[in-house]
């Protein structure tokens, strides 16, 4: 059994930003901070005050999560960024959105006094007896304190207040995770209502003492218990009055976000429930009789049904039964009144359980389709435009020379660039048929198959079922949006997104096979109207050698392991420290790094022989650098067992913090079954005699941070958990279960419903019957396996 917590956000746009350059506008992206680390870098917006960012990520979490701090950033090339604002989520505030929150948010002003982080250790006791007690606390240490200083550090102390006495700790210089161990008494009052309150201050030499948390205990608890010890979360000032007249002013951010604590159990648990649904795919769609899959897609919220379907085919590929799956739906799709113009235009299970197969088994062969068209539109920058109300005029010739490009000149130039890309791109999907994965082969086989048995009168209509996905939801958002497909590491500029845009719309009238009907609806694309011809005849013979081969391997199996490759790119090697360290040649330099299933391996560049490798079962943790220590915070290190018994180090540093959020993540999972993981680490360097971030001076001590090896990127590439999606869909489910009855009742045939009982005891089919009992013993199941109440706490922390 395992208890998870994963937040899946959506940063949807923002809106009204201040403007932060002298031209008028911002260059906005976001930085998304759990609790006290950056997690995720949003793609920056240039030149806007309404930015769109539309990226989304699922983040595996540590136990204890607090909250989520959103920082909205203007990016500026010659000094610092700029702060616009923040928006805070805690997770008190999301528990009371179990199925997420979705809305605008108002961005407000950061205040230094509530940027603090970290924990601080403390032990308090009263002593003595009545008439004579005393309040003891000893400052122990404290660790991943706020950088408040140019240094990358802190110079931190802590003061100490009670019944209206104040006593301070000594000055720990230049150290976030520094370590006192000092020890301070008070008289204890009585009664013992007073607050002991511990802050925690960076010291300066000129100025103001800067703020970096606090911790309020009740004594009134302590006196029973005697003693308490522990490391306790350090809390902004909230005693300050709040301002909030520039609320609202500094913007606002449409945000989804979504807490999902779980409680996965032993994976035997849920085979009934996965074993009766592979049993309903395999008998298939039988007639007069309500499908188990027609309930479930009846019953799911359009807000949900992206999710659901999600679960469903990443359960039915760990299942081998993906191809059947898709095919029932298809089945009981066609089954519906429908028209062979507008098939699988909606968003039902069909429709997005096909598009989320397509993104889960597909992103590869996309990536090799569209890659290098993409990469060409990025680096030419070309100016393309086919609407004359758009078109922008502008000077060409030499100096002296100038004269201005005419309406029709622009149009027409603006035509053969994107008719150069839209050939280069459509001469990549006709050759892509071999390359595509046999898997989806299958299913756009069986698509075109029931398509064509459905409307024999209209064989028009099979070729537009396969590019209503293939092309509509598939390979044009991945065109208009490249970053959201990860084919790029940023969003495009304006220029470059117009020409993405129409390059998409290009694709989507080849994939509607009816190019003069586009033309019909915009009159401006009739110059494209010969290409777009071409590409239509060009797209069904592509479908037909796509779909006409049989191909055996790869169906009717489990999808197999991932790419052999997890993680690769260029690294700097940062110098190390030790005996014979393994990359001690290569300090200074950039290596290739190649992540797979059973080492982590580097060389020259990405063809060239390896020059070493790390066994992942001797990775013992993958972990940041403080900024201070190599000047940089992109920085990571990998800690493993070197071949002669000794702990070593290498210090990596990626070029940006999602990329160093990436690497640490696969790192992460390769090793999460690895039995020898440190718990604890030194986020610094042993310099000289010492380690730079707690000033320690035994090297093989014990680390002072905990490692943070639960704390994840979600990824496409991920392999399949099984057990993770029956419990998402049983959770799923189980808010169904009354509304399952009621919906199959709904779907019986008029004269059945009327004749039928439609109480608690009516009869239901076999298969329903089976999922409310399979839901009612996991639900005892999980009632089992819920820990025990926690005792109330004696010390109470006032925030």
């Amino acid at each position: 059994m395992a208890r998870r917590s994963a937040l899946s956000i959506r940063i949807v746009e923002g809106r009204n930003l201040p403007a932060k350059d002298i031209t008028g506008s911002s260059d906005p992206y976001c930085i998304v901070k759990i609790d006290d680390e950056a997690i995720i870098r949003t793609a920056t917006v240039w030149k806007t005050l309404s930015p769109f960012w539309g990226e989304e990520y699922e983040v595996q979490l540590q136990p204890g999560f607090h909250s989520i701090s959103i920082y909205v950033m203007d990016e500026d090339a010659l000094s610092r960024d700029d702060i616009i604002g923040k928006v805070c989520i805690t997770r008190d505030m999301l528990a009371e959105h179990p199925k997420g929150y979705s809305g605008w948010m108002s961005l407000s002003e950061v205040d230094p006094d509530e940027e603090v982080q970290g924990e601080i250790h403390l032990r308090v006791e009263v002593l003595g007896s009545q008439g004579s007690r005393r309040l003891r606390c000893s400052v122990l240490e404290a660790r991943d304190l706020a950088r408040k200083d140019r240094n990358g550090a802190s110079d931190p102390f802590v003061r100490l207040r009670y019944n209206g006495k104040t006593q301070e700790t000594t000055v720990v210089k230049k150290s976030c995770y520094p370590r006192w161990n000092e020890t301070f008494e008070f008289e204890l009052a009585e009664p013992a209502e007073e607050k002991l309150c511990v802050e925690v201050w960076d010291w300066d030499l000129v100025g103001r003492n800067d703020f970096l948390g606090k911790v309020v205990f009740s004594v009134q608890g302590l006196e029973a218990a005697g003693q308490e010890e522990g490391w306790f979360r350090l809390w902004p000032d909230k005693s300050k009055p709040t301002e909030d007249e520039r609320r609202g002013s500094l913007g606002s951010l449409q945000l989804q976000v979504k807490l999902r604590d779980e409680t996965v159990l032993p994976s035997h648990c849920y085979q009934p429930l996965v074993q009766l649904l592979c049993q309903e795919v395999k008998l298939g769609r039988q007639d007069g009789q309500v499908h188990l899959v027609t309930l479930l897609d009846e019953t799911t919220t359009a807000e949900c049904r992206q999710e659901v379907a999600i679960n469903l085919v990443k359960l039915f590929l760990g299942q081998g039964l993906v191809k059947e799956y898709l095919d029932l739906l298809f089945e009981l799709e066609l089954a519906k009144p429908c028209e062979p113009n507008t098939l699988f235009r909606s968003n039902s299970l069909a429709s997005k359980s096909m598009e989320s197969f397509l993104k889960v088994t597909g992103m590869p062969y996309l990536h090799f389709v569209l890659g290098p068209t993409i990469a060409r539109v990025f680096e030419e920058k070309k100016y393309v435009e086919l609407d004359p109300g758009k078109v922008e005029i502008k000077d060409v010739g030499c100096s002296g020379l100038h004269r201005v490009q005419t309406e029709g000149e622009v149009i027409e130039q603006g035509r053969q660039h994107l008719q150069s890309y839209l050939g280069e791109l459509l001469d990549a999907i006709v050759r892509s048929a071999p390359a595509c994965p046999p898997l989806i082969r299958a299913a756009f086989r069986q698509l075109f198959q029931r398509v064509g048995e459905r409307f024999p009168q209209h064989q028009h209509a099979k070729f537009v079922a396969v590019t209503s996905f293939l092309c509509l939801r598939f390979f044009s958002p991945a065109v208009m949006s490249p970053k959201l497909f990860q084919l790029r590491a940023a969003h495009a500029d304006a220029r470059t997104s117009r020409t993405l845009l129409l390059l998409a719309k290009a694709i989507q009238l080849v994939g509607n096979m009816e190019p003069a009907a586009g033309r019909a609806k915009e009159t401006w694309l009739s110059p494209l109207l010969p290409a777009l011809q071409q590409g239509t005849a060009r797209m069904r013979d592509f479908i037909t050698r796509l779909v006409g081969t049989e191909e055996g391997e790869g169906e009717g199996r489990p999808l197999g392991p991932p790419p052999a490759v997890v993680k690769e790119g260029l690294l700097l090697v940062h110098k190390t420290r030790g005996k014979v360290p393994l990359l001690a040649a290569a300090a200074g330099k950039k290596l290739h790094f190649c992540l797979t299933g059973e080492s982590l391996s580097f060389g020259k560049s990405p063809g060239a022989e390896r020059i070493g490798a790390i066994a992942l079962g001797d990775i013992l943790a993958a972990e940041k650098v403080e900024e201070k220590s190599f000047g940089s915070s992109h920085v990571m290190q990998v800690v493993y067992m070197a071949t002669g018994g000794q702990q070593e180090t290498a210090y990596l540093q990626c070029k940006c913090v999602n990329e160093l959020n990436q690497w640490l993540s696969a790192l992460r999972k390769a090793c999460g079954n690895n039995p020898r993981v440190l718990r604890s680490y030194h986020p610094g360097v042993f310099r000289g005699d010492k380690w730079s971030c707690c000033h320690q001076r035994d090297r093989t001590g014990l680390g002072c941070d905990r490692t943070r090896h639960g704390v994840t990127l979600q990824d496409w590439s991920d392999p399949l958990d099984p057990t993770v999606e029956a419990q998402r869909l049983f959770q799923h489910l189980q808010g169904l279960r009354s509304t399952l009855r009621d919906k199959y009742w709904e779907l019986l045939e008029p004269e059945e419903a009327q004749n039928g009982r439609r109480g608690e005891d009516a009869a239901l089919p076999e298969g329903l019957s089976r999922l409310l009992a399979v839901l009612g013993d996991l639900e005892r199941c999980h009632r089992r396996a819920q820990p025990p109440a926690p005792a109330p706490a004696l010390l109470q922390l006032q925030t």
